[in-house]
């Protein structure tokens, strides 16, 4: 039986927010059934980097690991300028200690870093020396492509991570992640929307 929340994605999001980088992957998870819920500093109204305003559906001290599936972790110009945005590294660690998957790209990449937590996983982000500034020790873990999935091990999460660049690979790397397509039409929708291949609609709706 499938519980609420192998079906519940958390979105978190906060000033600043960098609102492109998750628009394929929210959209396309919602169209395949999934529930995705914002997840806020407090339920405060935020401002993304964009101008939208985002009521929160929770606060981040709401949030559990056992009531989601993933938790997606953005850009923000707080990830760079202080600690504001730490509790949210903190509750990434909950999440991978606990099992459930994270996906974090652009800045959040450097904010997991700080917490620790690439150290030992396979990861990406926008270049090499941009993790290497926060002063973290898993730079040779460090992978030199558009998005990564870290299988986990230990009974640790999955973590996927990307660039900034990368919003369709990191959208890709969720998919896969979450079994949303098989392979086969995994490869086309990434097709489709990074290479702009119309042969692959056809794929996709086969």
């Amino acid at each position: 039986m499938t519980s609420s929340s192998d079906r519940t994605v958390h979105l978190a999001v906060y000033d600043t927010f960098a609102d492109w980088e998750t628009g394929h992957t929210t959209a396309h998870l919602t169209q395949h059934g999934y529930t995705v819920r914002t997840v806020g500093p407090t339920r405060e109204p935020v401002t993304t980097m964009g101008g939208l305003r985002i009521q929160p559906d929770l606060a981040l001290d709401e949030l559990r690991a056992r009531d989601s599936a993933l938790l997606i972790l953005t850009g923000a110009a707080g990830w760079d300028t202080g600690e504001t945005l730490a509790p949210f590294a903190r509750a990434a660690r909950g999440f991978l200690d606990a099992g459930t998957p994270v996906a974090a790209i652009c800045g959040a990449t450097a904010g997991l870093a700080r917490e620790g937590l690439l150290d030992g996983r396979a990861h990406t982000s926008a270049v090499s020396f941009y993790l290497a500034a926060t002063g973290y020790a898993g730079g040779e873990r460090y992978v030199d492509v558009d998005a990564v999935t870290d299988p986990g091990t230990d009974g640790g999460g999955r973590l996927v991570t990307a660039g900034p660049t990368e919003p369709v690979a990191f959208a890709r790397e969720v998919f896969g992640l979450l079994g949303v397509y098989d392979a086969k039409k995994l490869d086309a929708w990434y097709r489709l929307f990074h290479d702009s291949d119309a042969s692959a609609y056809e794929v996709l709706q086969g």
